[in-house]
C-alpha cells in the first residue's frame, strides 16, 4: 500500500462529494466522521491504482484508477447492446476526468477491458487475467458470467457493477455487499409492468411469461406468477425458450401462446425472438398485447418485418430513461455526444451504472482508503443520486424498502429517436409491497 497526499483542488472535489451524500442521508451523531485521520491530508491505496498518470490522461498531475470491463464485445448474443453500453461508460468517466477526477486521480476503463463473448468460462479466464491489477470492475455482463467469479471477487474485495437485472443482487447474503446493482430485478419489472398494464387496459385474466431459462427468464416469470397470485388472475406455464441461434426458431413458442390465449404476454428474450415472437402471433391473428423486459428492444427492430405488429402490440419496460426524457443525467447524457445518436440505448445503460461507482470512489477517497476494501466498506448505506436516470438508491439494508420499482414504459415509434416514445415516466403499482422480497425470485443455478 502506498500513501497519497491530496491537492487542494482534489480535497475540494472530495469535500463536494461527501457534502453531496451526506445531504441525501440521515447522520446520527454517533456516526464516525468520513475524514480520515490525519486532517484529510492522505489516501491509502493498494492495488488498481498508480501515482503515475493514465494513459491519456486529462489531468497530467492526478495519479490513475485502474477499473475492468468484462463485457460481450464481438460474437456474442448481446454484443449488440454491450458495445454502446461500454460505450457510454467511457463517456460518463471521461466527464468525470474532465471535472477533476476523484480525490487526485483520474479513472482509466480501457486498459482492462476484455472481450468475453458472452461466455461464462471465457468471462472467467479474462477475469482472472485482470483481477490483481484493478481496484473494481465496472461492468460485468451477465448474471450466470458474474457468478462464475464471484466468489473471487467477494475473496478480494471487489466491488463490481453488474449489467444485469437479477434479483438476488438485492440481497447481501449472496454478494457480501460487493455488487452496486442499478434499477429493479426482472422480478420487480414484471409485477410493476403488469401494474401498469392493468390500469391502462382491462385487468387480464390470463398472463403468460416467455422467457430463456434462469435467471432472466426465471426471475422475470416468476414476477409474473407473483402478480398473478395477487391480483387474482391465472399465470399460464411459463415457456422456456433460447436465442435463435441455439433453438433454431420461435415455432413452438407461438404455438403455446396461441393454446394458452393470454392477454397479455411478458417477454424476456432477446431482441430477435421478440420479433419473431410479436410478428408471428400477429400473423396468426392473436390479439393479446407484449410487455418487453429491458434486454428485449432494439431500435433496429423498427426496420423488421415485424415492425409493425410491434409498433401495435408492444411495450419496452426500463429502469432508466429513455431517450426522450429531461433529467439532468440525459442532457449530461446527450452533450457528451455532441448532437449525435448512439448506436442504441446500451449507451444509456453505460452512462447509467457509472454513477454508484463514482459515488463509491468519492465516499472512500472521502475516508482515506482507496484499496478494494476500503472501497467495498463504503458500499453498504451508500445512497447515490443518479441525476434523474433512476430514482435515488441507497445499497444494503431491507432489500424490499430499498428495492427500485419505478418502470418507464415505451411505446415504438419510428418518428422518435432511438424508436421509442415513453407513454408512463416511473410508474409504481401497489403489488410489488403485497409480495415477500426477502431473497432472490429465482436461484440461478
Amino acid at each position: 500500500m502506498t500513501m497519497r497526499r491530496r491537492s487542494r483542488a482534489a480535497l475540494a472535489l472530495v469535500a463536494a462529494g461527501v457534502l453531496t451524500l451526506s445531504a441525501c442521508t440521515q447522520v446520527t451523531e454517533e456516526e464516525p466522521s468520513a475524514e480520515p485521520e490525519g486532517g484529510g491530508e492522505e489516501i491509502v491505496t493498494g492495488q488498481g491504482i498508480t501515482e503515475e498518470a493514465c494513459p491519456d490522461a486529462v489531468n497530467a498531475d492526478n495519479g490513475c484508477i485502474y477499473l475492468g470491463v468484462l463485457s460481450d464485445l464481438t460474437e456474442g448474443p448481446f454484443a449488440a447492446l454491450a458495445v454502446p453500453i461500454t460505450d457510454g461508460q467511457r463517456a460518463f468517466w471521461a466527464k468525470v476526468n474532465a471535472d477533476g477526477g476523484i480525490g487526485g486521480f483520474d479513472i482509466d476503463i480501457d486498459t482492462y477491458t476484455r472481450d468475453t463473448k458472452y461466455q461464462p468460462a471465457e468471462h472467467a479466464a479474462q477475469y482472472q487475467q485482470i483481477a490483481g491489477d484493478i481496484l473494481g470492475i465496472a461492468q460485468s455482463l451477465g448474471t450466470v458470467n458474474t457468478e462464475s467469479v464471484l466468489p473471487d471477487m467477494i475473496d478480494r474485495s471487489l466491488v463490481t457493477v453488474p449489467t444485469s437485472w437479477w434479483s438476488g443482487y438485492a440481497f447481501e447474503d449472496y454478494d457480501q455487499g460487493i455488487i452496486l446493482e442499478t434499477g429493479y430485478s426482472y422480478c420487480t419489472e414484471a409485477i410493476v409492468g403488469l401494474d401498469w398494464f392493468a390500469e391502462t387496459y382491462d385487468a387480464p385474466t390470463v398472463v403468460q411469461a416467455i422467457g430463456y431459462p434462469g435467471d432472466y427468464g426465471g426471475d422475470s416469470a416468476e414476477g409474473v406468477a407473483r402478480w398473478a397470485e395477487a391480483n387474482g388472475a391465472t399465470a399460464a406455464t411459463p415457456i422456456a425458450t433460447g436465442p435463435n441461434q441455439v433453438v433454431g426458431n420461435q415455432d413452438a413458442v407461438v404455438g403455446a401462446v396461441l393454446a394458452a390465449a393470454p392477454q397479455v404476454v411478458v417477454l424476456a428474450v432477446g431482441p430477435a425472438e421478440t420479433a419473431e415472437i410479436v410478428g408471428k402471433l400477429a400473423a396468426s391473428g392473436f390479439t393479446g398485447r407484449f410487455m418487453g423486459s429491458l434486454p428485449t428492444w432494439n431500435d433496429a427492430l423498427l426496420g423488421s418485418a415485424a415492425a409493425p405488429a410491434l409498433i401495435g402490440l408492444y411495450n419496452h419496460m426500463t429502469p432508466y430513461e429513455n431517450w426522450d426524457g429531461t433529467s439532468a443525467g440525459m442532457e449530461a447524457i446527450k452533450e457528451s455526444l455532441g448532437g449525435e445518436l448512439p448506436a442504441n440505448a446500451g449507451y444509456i445503460i453505460g452512462w447509467v451504472i457509472g454513477y454508484p461507482f463514482q459515488a463509491a470512489l468519492e465516499a472512500a477517497a472521502a475516508a482515506g482508503d482507496l484499496t478494494p476494501e476500503g472501497l467495498a466498506a463504503v458500499v453498504d448505506g451508500l445512497e447515490v443520486d443518479f441525476e434523474g436516470m433512476v430514482p435515488n438508491h441507497i445499497y444494503g439494508g431491507d432489500a424490499q424498502a430499498n428495492a427500485a420499482q419505478s418502470v418507464n414504459i415505451g411505446l415504438p415509434n419510428p418518428e422518435v429517436d432511438l424508436g421509442l416514445e415513453t407513454i408512463a415516466a416511473f410508474y409504481e403499482g401497489g403489488t410489488f409491497a403485497q409480495t415477500d422480497y426477502t431473497s432472490a425470485c429465482v436461484a440461478t443455478g
